[in-house]
């Protein structure tokens, strides 16, 4: 099916972009909406957090070049505990801020150069997960691993008594490296799998997802429990009885 040839949705997925171009803004309202995004805009940190407090989103497009409050200062203010999943927009060389960014929570990256079009496929992928579309039969199962509870019905993870506070994106992660425990899976499977894109030269978001994963399960990596790094090729998660 052509983009063009899209019937209007009924049920739209509320987007909240937070840019200070209002050419951009507007240019990208235009394009998602036929898609199904509804496109709320905010031009600073301040107005984003504002209409965040006052109304619900299903997905936070956020530019990180922001007059005052600055992008990565937003995502400090809503947490890295929030279910929101967040788009960051980068300028092409700054990745000291995406790391920062993805460290304090945001679910994926673009450069502010992505097309809208590219932007479009981040923002299919990210709802995909945070929404919990396309679940195999198997997700109604829950997987234990050890102390490691995890239902994919709910998107919910435990180890013990104690509920995980994930993102999206970490959530998807540590179930898809339960489902295949045991097997080593790359940095490029698991990006394909999760972000539905490959991973880049210098692209070390799967990195920085497992160590905040890490911290989360309070798994050492010197001496893991749960997951395990395979020197030059990927991640694993233990088998466990």
């Amino acid at each position: 099916m052509t983009e063009s040839s899209i019937s209007e949705p009924t049920r739209y997925c509320q987007t909240l972009i937070v840019d200070d171009d209002e050419k951009f803004c507007r240019l990208l309202r235009e394009y998602l909406r036929p898609f199904g995004f509804q496109v709320s805009e905010a031009h600073t940190g301040t107005a984003g957090m504002r209409q965040l407090a006052e109304s619900r989103f299903d997905v936070i497009i956020l530019d990180l070049m922001l007059p005052g409050m600055d992008g990565l200062e937003v995502l400090r203010k809503l947490g890295t505990n929030r279910r929101v999943p967040v788009l960051m927009l980068t300028a092409r060389g700054d990745e000291p801020d995406r790391i920062v960014g993805l460290e304090m929570g945001a679910d994926d990256y673009l450069p502010k150069t992505a097309s809208p079009r590219e932007i479009l496929a981040h923002l299919r992928a990210i709802t995909r997960r945070s929404q919990g579309e396309d679940r195999a039969a198997d997700d109604q199962k829950e997987i234990i691993i050890g102390n490691l509870r995890i239902d994919a019905a709910s998107r919910t993870a435990k180890v013990g008594d104690k509920v995980l506070l994930l993102t999206s994106f970490e959530f998807d992660l540590l179930l898809a490296l339960a489902r295949s425990a045991g097997e080593i899976r790359t940095r490029n499977q698991l990006l394909q799998k999760i972000a539905s894109r490959p991973q880049g030269d210098f692209d070390r978001s799967i990195d920085v997802h497992i160590s905040s994963l890490r911290r989360k399960l309070q798994d050492d990596p010197r001496d893991p429990e749960f997951i395990v790094t395979i020197r030059n090729n990927g991640y694993m998660m233990r088998r466990q009885s």
